[in-house]
């Protein structure tokens, strides 16, 4: 089996942390090591590493080369520019052997926390012997929901399908992405509801037949690209047919249109690290303060300091508030309201004054 580990994102939500020159998929939010780091070895279990494939922006092919200095270099796909998933996803299988589009892949992201890395482990073997006697199916793996989560996508557990070396996987009858906290909560009270943790199982062929019928133009381009791989004008091909690609994302335009879906449920402390919230919440107990760097404090509670070594923070009386700095820039907001420094940064973008922060 093949992995392709998705590290092109630009993590605007963990902005200043994270930002176009380096995003978290490269910076040491759990550990000392990268969240790239941590997804690589995470595989190395079960994976030689010529079978893991990173697909990243051709910007970030030093800091892969640094980070993973015994990757192959064939193993890291450089998209020209970003244009979502499913164009990424395309790139890779241009990549592969003729006789590994009909062995599963797994589709995974770079910047994910897990905290029993065995168990999942055992979860991919369980998915891969499903996908290898079911090719016709897109198994999708989800963690059992700890809370309403708002920010996360959501799964329905459907009729049980089949069960691999212990694990029980189930129809896909209904996704739901990013529902209202009424609806969240109710989800968790049916039992019947899981998060998307974002890994995907499939076979090449099989992708690649969905992507035909359901996004046609950019299979002919998936196509053309494929046949130029390894010839002198792959480059000039690859720039042209790639930045042509629809920039749509793999569960909407795909997944959520074909019916042969299963589920995987986990329980192995899966986190998508999308916003500052998600990370405090992922390094201590809720209502307990984090703190990374110099802090000194009086009656602050609940808090979140991300700071250098270098600088001090100090706080009085105050609860709730996430705070981050770098060398210039400090972001104080709300912990209910981290998903919007995203929002932040797209006004950052429009201000030529700013743009370089970011």
């Amino acid at each position: 089996m093949k992995f392709l580990v998705l590290a092109g994102g630009k993590g605007s939500r963990l902005w200043p942390i994270s930002t176009t020159y380096k995003p978290k998929q490269f910076q040491r939010l759990i550990s000392k090591k990268t969240m790239l780091q941590e997804t690589v070895d995470r595989l190395r279990p079960i994976a030689p590493i010529g079978d893991i494939y990173i697909s990243t922006n051709k910007e970030y092919f030093s800091e892969v080369k640094k980070e993973l200095p015994d990757l192959p270099r064939k193993n890291i796909i450089l998209e020209p520019m970003h244009r979502e998933r499913v164009a990424a996803i395309l790139l890779f299988f241009a990549h592969l052997k003729e006789e590994d589009l009909s062995k599963p892949v797994l589709i995974l992201p770079s910047d994910h926390l897990i905290k029993d890395e065995s168990g999942l482990r055992r979860a991919i073997a369980a998915g891969e012997k499903f996908i290898e006697e079911n090719p016709d199916y897109i198994l999708v793996f989800g963690e059992k929901p700890t809370s309403p989560d708002i920010g996360l996508g959501y799964i329905k557990k459907g009729e049980l399908k089949a069960e691999k070396n212990g694990f029980k996987i189930y129809q896909i009858p209904f996704f739901k992405e990013k529902p209202n906290l009424k609806r969240a909560k109710s989800f968790l009270k049916t039992g019947k509801y899981l998060w998307n943790a974002g890994l995907f199982l499939f076979t090449p062929n099989l992708m690649a037949h969905l992507v035909k019928e359901f996004v046609p133009d950019s299979y002919k381009r998936y196509e053309r690209i494929r046949a130029a791989f390894g010839k002198k004008n792959f480059k000039k091909v690859l720039e042209k047919e790639f930045s042509q690609m629809d920039k749509i994302i793999l569960e909407y335009s795909i997944i959520e249109n074909y019916k042969k879906n299963v589920v995987l449920p986990i329980s192995v402390g899966w986190s998508d690290i999308g916003s500052w919230t998600v990370l405090k919440n992922s390094l201590t107990s809720p209502n307990k303060n984090f703190i990374k760097g110099n802090h000194i404090g009086i009656d602050s509670k609940n808090i979140m300091v991300y700071a250098p070594e270098d600088k001090l923070v100090a706080t009085i009386g105050i609860k709730d508030l996430i705070i981050a700095l770098t060398d210039d820039i400090i972001l104080i907001c709300h912990k209910n309201d981290s998903q919007k420094v995203k929002e932040l940064t797209k006004r950052l973008e429009g201000d030529k004054k700013f743009n370089r922060h970011i």
